[in-house]
């Protein structure tokens, strides 16, 4: 008898229920393991069925489309520039545009500070069966991996974004974790802090206060949210309220569950905020849909795919790189780094997202996050992919001693007489005991990380060492605030092939 089953009598009858729905769900999470090419099958005949009455089904047969082989003749593989005309019209009023319900969400997209901000269409489908799915989902596969766990007797602590609304259309539009605390059903509202008209508060500066009064006392046994924006909150409570670990404050503090940026130049700075040891647990969720989450008690076993949330995947070979070249899950080998495409149920076909990761598993199908098509650096042929920095980082801050709180790498071109470099900007909480060290290590574990990397690295032919700069305290948030991006799900670009926001760093620290 599985020991969910087991325990039920010594939980009370409200965690009986959820682990009970908990003993369910994971029986048909299993069925990923043996079912997978049939589970995304059927959410693929779903989706074109269900939306083969719109202007976008009609204008691409969707009614013409019986298999696999159909759905890629007859649908393109498109970026968000590509796709946003549909979007463009949702936004002026049309209905019916992409899919067959109304469409009355968008997420505003900052993953990038580029002036441009991408609207992600939300609908009461995605919300439902893929955004809050997955949020059950992942303390399903917590508590199967922690079956003494208590968190569903304490409240949970979430950070939420902004949300504006389009008056003439009707449409909600904001950061995606708005977006759901608005549309949160009541029974998970109430194990949620802070309550919904605080974590709605549009200003960062006037919602960080509130939010710290309203938890201080509350019995917190898990957080969610995006490691950068919660570091700073719980930075902020442990200063107001005068003391030296968090659990001294919520002595029943149990997980952290994170997604949104990479937990590895953070989790030295969390492990300092407790006394004890805490559990962290990752999920790959983005405005278009939630993905994966993590399923062992480690994430370096990958994040498991979630296969029946109403999302479509393929993939497209980063060394074969084409939009003719997707592939379908089952199609896919270990160890090759593809970027993600999908069709969702809300409304996205073919969509780019964006983001590259690589298969550690086949049995499930399990990922890792590898980085963003656009978010790495490749002056070179260096190829240079955000795990490789991450990494580095980690590598660097544990051999010198330090904390990372920030950075932003571009690079620096090559001249008549200099070859070229990558120029970095740092910001610590605490500097390293030998910077020449940290920046001798952060370069040798790249080397270590990356073949062509190291190659143009060689006796400085084409790549010389790089350039790191120590940032002013607070820099990168004054920098988001200049551009109005405090708070929320708003990240500060890592890579970049431009030096724009280096550049602008750079003069912000001058200053």
């Amino acid at each position: 008898m599985n020991k969910f089953i087991q325990d039920l009598p010594t939980k009370g009858i409200l965690n009986s229920v959820i682990f009970w729905w908990i003993e369910r769900r994971i029986r048909e999470i299993q069925s990923f393991s043996v079912s997978s090419a049939e589970i995304q099958e059927n959410q693929r005949k779903h989706l074109i069925e269900t939306a083969k009455e719109t202007s976008f089904g009609k204008k691409h047969h969707f009614s013409d489309i019986h298999s696999y082989q159909d759905f890629t003749n007859q649908i393109p593989v498109v970026s968000y520039e590509e796709f946003e005309p549909n979007i463009s019209q949702i936004l002026k009023g049309e209905s019916n545009v992409i899919w067959s319900k109304k469409i009355n969400w968008f997420a505003k997209s900052s993953g990038t500070t580029n002036a441009k901000s991408k609207y992600i269409p939300l609908t009461t489908d995605s919300l439902r069966n893929c955004h809050y799915k997955g949020g059950k989902d992942m303390f399903a596969l917590y508590a199967n991996n922690y079956s003494e766990t208590k968190i569903f007797d304490y409240m949970n602590l979430r950070l939420g974004g902004s949300l504006n609304t389009n008056q003439e259309f009707n449409h909600s539009v904001g950061d995606l974790s708005a977006i759901l605390i608005q549309n949160l059903p009541l029974w998970a509202e109430i194990k949620n802090v802070p309550n919904k008209k605080i974590s709605l508060i549009p200003s960062w500066e006037e919602k960080l206060p509130a939010i710290i009064q309203s938890i201080k006392t509350e019995n917190i046994g898990s957080i969610t949210g995006v490691p950068s924006w919660v570091f700073v909150l719980l930075n902020k409570v442990l200063e107001d309220s005068n003391t030296q670990f968090l659990d001294q404050l919520w002595g029943n503090m149990e997980v952290f569950f994170h997604g949104g940026i990479s937990f590895l130049p953070y989790k030295e700075s969390y492990n300092k905020l407790f006394s004890k040891k805490i559990n962290y647990a990752e999920v790959y969720n983005a405005s278009e849909g939630f993905f994966a989450i993590q399923d062992t008690k480690s994430n370096e076993d990958g994040l498991l795919l979630m296969l029946d949330y109403g999302v479509f995947y393929e993939f497209i070979p980063m060394d074969n790189y084409s939009l003719n070249n997707a592939i379908p899950l089952w199609e896919v080998e270990l160890g090759k780094n593809y970027a993600m495409v999908i069709s969702t149920s809300g409304g996205l076909w073919r969509y780019l997202i964006g983001d590259t990761v690589k298969f550690v598993s086949k049995n499930p199908y399990r990922i890792i996050i590898t980085g963003r098509t656009q978010l790495y650096i490749n002056a070179f042929g260096e190829e240079l992919m955000i795990n490789n920095t991450e990494n580095a980082i980690k590598s660097a801050s544990e051999q010198t001693n330090c904390l990372v709180k920030e950075y932003t790498v571009a690079p620096k071109f090559m001249s008549k007489n200099e070859c070229g470099s990558h120029e970095w900007i740092i910001e610590f909480y605490k500097k390293p005991n030998d910077f020449p060290l940290f920046c001798q290590i952060l370069d040798q574990t790249i080397k270590n990380l990356n073949s062509d990397y190291e190659a143009k690295r060689h006796n400085d032919i084409t790549l010389s060492k790089p350039i790191i700069h120590t940032a002013k305290e607070n820099l990168f948030y004054d920098w988001l605030k200049s551009k109005n991006k405090l708070g929320g799900q708003n990240k500060v670009p890592r890579l970049s092939n431009e030096r724009n926001h280096l550049d602008e760093l750079l003069f912000m620290n001058q200053g």
